[in-house]
């Protein structure tokens, strides 16, 4: 059981969640801002504007006309209930205004904008004041009553909050949600892992859709498909092995042990040994191409691939299986284009061939014939492929016959392992490719495919 603490699902969860609160909070930030602070600003503009006017209409005048002035915009019945106005003098005494109290602290050399607590009517109030010293002494106040702005002010706020709670209680969710599909997805993987650990080896992931989840699910079937084959190929190799070589030792055990109890001369020991010496270096044959085949199977030598013309490596193995073949009294014939040109392991490359030949050789018989051909083939890959007149595998065992040890009843008389096609098999995976086994009508077409080197 992963702890909350040491789950990267819930990590992910409570990063997107910091990201979408904070997220929340600036924007929240920069609508407050945007309107409560255009407001104001709007505020501040008017009261400016509005003393600017009242100096103005009363520029040059005597005192008493700025003093009308202030009364009439009292009397005037237009925004009575929001306008501050208030005259003082220049001892501070009230002339004229509907300030019950001012801010006579705050009074300095310069116009001052100030936010305070206004008594107006008998009923304080929060108000926005623009002081203003006079040229003959005095200050005249001009302000707004921010009540409704307050009140607007309230109700942003209140609408942010409920907003951003919601967008909160939203983010948590999509956040949860995010974190159960992941931990499904991640749990059908844990799963199928826990069966092939149990010893499930078809247990697959199911696979839908085509995002990071399902090309993951892809790749580790088919590296599931991999191993199954692998393992497959292991206990086949187990139980052949088993049974294949219990009759060679059994033979090399029963050939000492006749020598010693029947012929315990000079002459019969050194022939039971030298019997022995020849099938125990059939062992060691046999023993080397099963590490070949592990070898093409493991891929640890693709670090030696270079460039190879494929054409150069089927010349010069069928001129070194030309003797052998007219020993067989086989025809051999070999067609070999060059700049046939593929990135891969000389010595596997060639001894895949070379296997293919032997067998060609060995099972076509005397008076047949054999083809090497290399060349293109469809769907622009390089294709090297030796094709013989000779008996053929029925189409029911050619699938088999790249098994280990598989050999048809009709060449087990003939000496052999059952490995060729197996080592071919295994060494074209190894370089991308695959072995084909077609039908030649008459005979069998032993092709290897293998993809194109890319241009230098």
């Amino acid at each position: 059981m992963i702890t909350l603490r040491a789950s990267t699902a819930a990590r992910l969860v409570l990063g997107y969640g910091l990201l979408g609160t904070a997220s929340i909070v600036l924007v929240s930030a920069v609508f407050y801002l945007g309107t409560v602070g255009v407001l104001d600003r709007d505020i501040d503009a008017r009261i400016v504007a509005q003393s600017d006017r009242l100096l103005a209409h009363a520029a040059g005048q005597a005192h008493g006309a700025l003093l009308a002035e202030v009364r009439r915009q009292l009397d005037d019945g237009i925004d009575s209930d929001l306008e501050i106005f208030q005259l003082l003098a220049a001892d501070g005494r009230p002339v004229a205004g509907n300030l019950g109290a001012w801010p006579a602290a705050r009074l300095v050399d310069g116009p001052t904008l100030l936010s305070t607590v206004a008594t107006r009517g008998g009923r304080p109030a929060p108000a926005r004041l623009y002081l203003r010293p006079l040229d003959g002494g005095g200050v005249l106040i001009v302000g707004r009553d921010l009540s409704e702005q307050e009140a607007v002010r309230a109700v942003i706020w209140h609408a942010l909050l409920a907003g951003a709670g919601v967008s909160l209680l939203l983010t948590l969710a999509g956040a949860l949600l995010f974190r159960r599909v992941v931990e499904r997805r991640l749990g059908a993987i844990r799963r199928t892992a826990a069966h092939i650990e149990a010893g499930d080896l078809s247990s697959r992931i199911d696979v839908s859709g085509r995002d990071e989840f399902a090309l993951l699910g892809r790749d580790i079937n088919r590296m599931l498909d991999r191993i199954e084959l692998l393992m497959d190929g292991i206990r086949h190799v187990s139980n052949a092995i088993a049974h294949d070589l219990r009759t060679p030792l059994g033979r090399v055990r029963s050939k000492l042990d006749d020598a010693l109890r029947h012929q315990a001369t000079v002459p019969g020991l050194t022939c039971a040994a030298h019997d022995a010496i020849d099938d125990i270096d059939d062992l060691i044959r046999l023993f080397e191409r099963l590490l070949q085949i592990a070898e093409a199977e493991s891929g640890m030598r693709s670090r030696l691939f270079e460039r190879l013309d494929l054409g150069h490596i089927a010349t010069d193995i069928g001129e070194m299986y030309e003797a052998s073949a007219e020993d067989g009294g086989v025809s051999l014939t070999v067609d070999a284009p060059e700049h046939l040109y593929v990135d891969g392991d000389r010595n596997l490359l060639a001894s895949a061939v070379a296997s293919l030949l032997d067998n060609a050789i060995k099972y076509a018989g005397p008076g047949h014939a054999i083809h090497v051909r290399a060349g293109l083939f469809h769907g622009g890959l390089a294709s090297i492929a030796v094709h013989d007149n000779g008996p053929g595998i029925p189409q029911a065992e050619r699938a088999k016959v790249r098994q280990r040890f598989y050999r048809l009843d009709d060449s087990r008389h003939l000496p052999g392992n059952g490995l060729g096609l197996a080592i071919v098999s295994a060494t074209a995976l190894a370089h991308g490719g695959e072995l084909l086994l077609e039908d030649g009508a008459p005979g069998l077409v032993a092709r290897i495919l293998l993809p194109l080197a890319p241009p230098s």
